[in-house]
């Protein structure tokens, strides 16, 4: 490895790590079965992923991708339309390709999850119960039954990397499984509707966007106890909460 005179710290939390060093990402994770769907996804996904450098459990060795991230989720996107739409288009590509041989969560499983976060959320008083109630009424809508595709499970608009147009690089695959076509497109696109269009015109086929927004809802409310109970500031602060009163 290259001398360097920083580490970057680009997460940490109670569940893992992630570190940069020169050109090099290095992952700690606690949970090695992460790291293995990792690994194997970024295997046989047929979008561009890092290279795997090496790995030394608990320790994952990632290149760098050209590129920047298409955005932050609490800011405004600099990246192009064509970039969304490229976006769009290798979120398709991910969704034709052969199923990975690992099921994701059932339709019970996210209902339960759901629930569960519902219900942490009302007792503790962390954000306005209408809010609560009515996106989970939109939520519910999502969990339906559907045709499994190769989802990346955690398309974050921080893990999908643009050079110009070109999509350099789609990161962070722990999460990847059989699962909801929608399910990426909605997180791909959270907080950022005003690219929807973008995207969509590059998956190439007509989706129902009701549905999105109903994936928009359980992922913002399944996603706030976690974040509070990392350290990530005041819930009133967190873009999913605004989302939440968006749709509600």
């Amino acid at each position: 490895m290259p001398d360097v005179d920083r580490v970057e710290v680009i997460l940490a939390n109670n569940d893992r790590v992630t570190l940069r060093v020169g050109d090099v990402f290095l992952k700690i994770d606690a949970d090695q079965r992460r790291t293995d769907v990792e690994v194997a996804a970024m295997t046989i996904a047929p979008v561009p992923t890092p290279k795997v450098l090496w790995r030394k459990p608990p320790a994952l060795a990632l290149a760098a991708v050209r590129g920047k991230a298409l955005g932050r989720l609490a800011e405004p996107s600099v990246a192009s339309p064509a970039a969304w739409a490229a976006a769009g288009a290798a979120v398709r590509r991910l969704h034709d390709a052969p199923l990975p041989p690992w099921r994701g969560q059932s339709v019970d499983e996210l209902a339960s999850r759901l629930s569960s976060e519902c219900d942490w959320l009302l007792v503790h008083d962390v954000i306005p119960g209408d809010v609560v109630t009515r996106n989970r009424r939109l939520a519910e809508a999502a969990l339906r039954p559907w045709t499994p595709v190769f989802t990346h499970g955690d398309l974050h608009i921080e893990h999908v990397f643009a050079d110009g147009d070109e999509i350099t690089g789609i990161l962070d695959w722990s999460e990847a499984s059989q699962g909801d076509a929608l399910y990426d497109l909605a997180t791909l696109t959270l907080a950022h509707e005003e690219h929807l269009d973008d995207v969509l015109a590059g998956y190439g086929t007509d989706v129902d966007r009701g549905l999105i927004r109903a994936w928009w809802s359980w992922r913002c409310l399944v996603a706030i106890r976690w974040l509070f109970e990392n350290g990530y500031g005041a819930p009133e602060e967190y873009p999913e909460v605004a989302v939440l009163r968006s749709l509600s």
